[in-house]
């Protein structure tokens, strides 16, 4: 997964989000805010399930390094598909070649899932289910050409919507959820899967100049379905990241907070609300090449990503797992999935903003 880069081929020039990143950060006086001593956590009424996301990702795993154009790849989007079907979701998939940063052809399959396909009003919910075919940021350097098994950099993500659309299922049949939370019935969401985001040029690879247009390739095709005014019909998109790492946090990405500061806003205040602030600081992170850059610059769909940081880690701030041999299910948290699926969660179903 990406790169702490700029993205030029959805449009976004460097030199502007230079200036961007350059600008000052704005900050409201004048304001008390509550010490998270004085905020009183809300339990949230549909529950995230972190046991059953942990066991969603192991799942992936088993099928080996999803990586494009092998067997495990396939076996495990029908698998995905299913899952998704047994929750009531209308499925559908999206299929496109592209070339990788080489040239291959890769046979990507962005899967699209639809929970309540009738409602007008509709929210996006994105990860990648691809794995990254070489582990180029392993410290071993025989490792670099090394297929990721790919727990946290693309199954977290994943297991988190599958639990996401397993809790809303389940909740649809308890009659006073429904009467009281009316988004039960009423907000539809989409789950994309994409494919061929970890396909970006390796670190081992001979690259002239921005490599940026080589990652996010699912992504970027799906976008470009979504010209013309289709992609209006989503209030907005949230991409969830590599968010089953040990020790996670996720700090505001700079791209999100570009181009959707509310929806930034929106999330963080949920999960200070439902007390999982610890995990969710409200600060400044990377800017971040990754799936959301091209649904908000070729899609115009406002679109956020979560996506761990780790400011302090020496090996990467993505985490010591990031691109290595290491990422397995070893290191995958159970309370990292609960912080961003709950919250999640609760944003899609319970909070009041409109």
């Amino acid at each position: 997964m990406k790169k702490i880069t700029a993205y030029i081929g959805g449009g976004l020039c460097l030199l502007a989000l230079l200036a961007f990143i350059a600008q000052p950060v704005m900050t409201t006086f004048g304001k008390k805010k509550k010490t998270l001593q004085e905020i009183t956590p809300v339990t949230p009424r549909i529950t995230f399930n972190a046991d059953s996301a942990y066991a969603y990702c192991a799942r992936q795993c088993e099928f080996g390094p999803r990586c494009m154009n092998t067997a495990a790849h396939d076996q495990c989007g029908e698998w995905i598909k299913e899952t998704f079907r047994s929750m009531g979701c209308q499925v559908e998939s999206q299929l496109a070649d592209v070339k990788g940063y080489d040239g291959s052809l890769l046979h990507a399959e962005n899967i699209i899932a639809r929970l309540n396909p009738e409602a007008t009003n509709r929210i996006l919910l994105c990860a990648h289910w691809d794995s990254r075919p070489w582990a180029d940021n392993d410290p071993d350097e025989a490792n670099w050409h090394t297929p990721v098994l790919a727990a946290n950099d693309g199954a977290s993500g994943v297991a988190v919507m599958l639990e996401i659309a397993r809790a809303i299922a389940e909740a649809k049949t308890d009659s006073s959820l429904v009467a009281t939370l009316p988004r039960l019935s009423s907000t539809g969401i989409d789950f994309v899967c994409f494919d061929a985001e970890d396909w970006g040029t390796p670190q081992w690879a001979d690259s002239q100049g921005d490599d940026s247009g080589t990652w996010a390739l699912g992504a970027q095709h799906w976008a470009k379905q979504q010209t013309g005014g289709k992609g209006r019909c989503y209030d907005y998109g949230i991409i969830v990241d590599m968010v089953g790492g040990e020790g996670a946090r996720f700090f505001q990405e700079q791209y999100s907070n570009h181009f959707a500061s509310n929806i930034v806003a929106r999330v963080w205040d949920a999960a200070e609300k439902i007390g999982q602030s610890a995990m969710f600081p409200k600060a400044d992170g990377g800017a971040i090449t990754d799936d959301h850059v091209p649904v908000n610059t070729i899609a115009g769909i406002p679109c956020i990503d979560i996506i761990a940081y780790y400011p302090d880690c020496p090996q990467s701030s993505f985490g010591p797992t990031w691109h290595t041999v290491s990422d397995n299910m070893e290191h995958i948290s159970p309370k990292t999935l609960k912080a961003v699926g709950q919250t999640v969660l609760f944003v899609v179903t319970e909070d009041q903003r409109p």
